[in-house]
């Protein structure tokens, strides 16, 4: 969302920290004179004269090969990439969200909706090959390879349990499925009566080895997930058979990709935050002169809280439902400090959020990431390979659409995250008329390419360099 009077965003800002704040949040957020296809800039060099390395971007057409056409990739599409770089359609996947390179090259898709995991084999000058790799499941969601000993294993969140299949390269279809983690909840959990905001599971496996899980909230706000059993926005931490679960993170409200920091045991989430947030100060913020504090005020909601990117702690917890990131402090959205949230927790005894460990990174409020993954270690050029690509689906009910892109975190050598720029945009059409032909779901590093899924047009897209 983006504030409709950067009036009344001034008066829940310190002034010196006004300009830097709106200029980032405005430009993430696409906020102000509408979808004009300009790149962000490159950042400035630092000291010595060294050479800044090329992050603008340019405007291309998407590549759309014979028998990929239709639906909302009709026309020509234009999409800004970076320097360097073509994009073209990598296949047509119905509602596709996350995706897992199988050791042989092939692609697994997960089709939540369908229940389905769609199995692509790449070829030569022709779409993929397609095979139903495993049907029927409960909502199928994130995917992850890993090796023990002399076994593979593909581990799948359902939204009840997780799974995993022993794998054998090049198989096209799954074996019977070896239950890891079982009585996770969703809508079919009695107490909660049918009704489950977030089903959708979301894995990780560390070096150690062992299995991380997230459970998203229920909800957009509330008391129950927290004394649940299991707790509901929160990791949890198992063995890779399943055994000696237990709490790892809480105050996360929805998880939707958690992937570790190369070389290290360091787990890293991208996380949606609340919507409708009241106004936290006791101050006049709309100008009508009586105290604002508690009530949700558009212009207020539609750039706060910012969406979570950060590092998560053994023990840690992340605020949500009683506490929310404040970007107007002085490090801004980076190591961002919490306000109590003025619904729940307006005298701070159900948490004290100043204790709290911050979150490392905002990206745009309510520009919804979703799937990421590092590209360390990849074969994606410089200078994209140093940090982490992540999904921005875009918001769902805001007054002018934001996110719909990839956006690339750098991180430097001690593993901090820098700031956000794009990567992949042009997927909305009018903003402010709430148009769009594509959402981002999740980049995957491809060889030297970079895939890209759309649950929205129904596509994978490969970012790729040009010779």
């Amino acid at each position: 969302m983006c504030p409709t009077n950067p009036s009344r965003v001034a008066r829940a800002l310190p002034l010196g920290l006004l300009r830097a704040a709106c200029v980032l949040m405005l430009t993430l957020a696409g906020c102000g004179g509408g979808d004009s296809g300009a790149a962000m800039a490159p950042p400035a060099t630092g000291g010595g004269g060294s050479e800044t390395p090329d992050t603008s971007l340019r405007t291309v057409t998407l590549e759309v090969p014979v028998g990929a056409e239709g639906g909302q990739i009709a026309g020509a599409r234009q999409l800004r990439v970076p320097q360097g770089f073509g994009i073209r359609v990598f296949a047509r996947v119905a509602e596709a969200r996350f995706m897992a390179v199988a050791p042989n090259g092939d692609v697994l898709v997960s089709r939540p909706n369908a229940g389905t995991i769609t199995l692509l084999r790449p070829r030569s000058n022709a779409l993929p090959l397609a095979y139903s790799f495993a049907s029927g499941l409960a909502l199928p969601h994130d995917m992850v390879f890993h090796s023990e000993g002399a076994n593979i294993w593909l581990y799948v969140a359902e939204s009840r349990r997780v799974v995993r299949y022993a794998y054998t390269s090049g198989q096209t279809a799954a074996g019977t499925p070896q239950v890891i983690v079982s009585g996770l909840p969703d809508a079919s959990t009695p107490e909660l009566g049918g009704s489950y905001g977030h089903p959708l599971k979301n894995i990780a496996i560390s070096a150690e080895p062992a299995l991380y899980v997230a459970i998203a909230s229920t909800c957009n706000a509330c008391e129950s997930d927290t004394t649940s059993n299991p707790v509901r926005g929160a990791v949890y931490r198992y063995d890779t058979n399943g055994q000696n679960g237990r709490l790892f993170a809480r105050g996360i409200r929805n998880a939707e990709g958690v992937r570790f920091l190369p070389g290290t045991n360091t787990l890293w989430a991208a996380g949606n935050q609340r919507d409708n947030i009241a106004y936290p100060y006791h101050d006049d913020f709309d100008g009508d002169g009586i105290d604002d504090f508690g009530r949700v005020l558009t212009s207020f909601v539609d750039a706060n809280p910012p969406e979570l990117f950060s590092s998560i702690a053994d023990g840690g917890d992340y605020g949500w439902p009683y506490c929310n990131p404040n970007p107007r402090s002085a490090s801004g959205l980076a190591d961002m400090p919490y306000d109590r949230d003025a619904q729940l927790n307006a005298d701070g005894s159900k948490r004290n959020c100043g204790a709290l460990p911050r979150i490392k990174r905002g990206l745009p409020p309510h520009s919804a990431p979703l799937g990421f993954s590092f590209l360390q270690g990849s074969d994606i050029p410089d200078p994209w390979k140093q940090g982490a690509a992540i999904g921005l689906h875009g918001c769902w009910n805001c007054s002018r659409l934001n996110g719909h892109m990839v956006m690339f975190v750098p991180f430097d050598a001690a593993g901090k995250a820098g700031e956000p720029r794009e990567m992949v945009s042009g997927f909305v059409l009018d903003a402010q008329a709430r148009t769009r032909w594509g959402r981002p779901v999740q980049a995957v590093p491809y060889g030297n390419t970079l895939l890209i899924s759309d649950d929205y047009a129904g596509a994978i897209y490969q970012l790729y360099p040009r010779n």
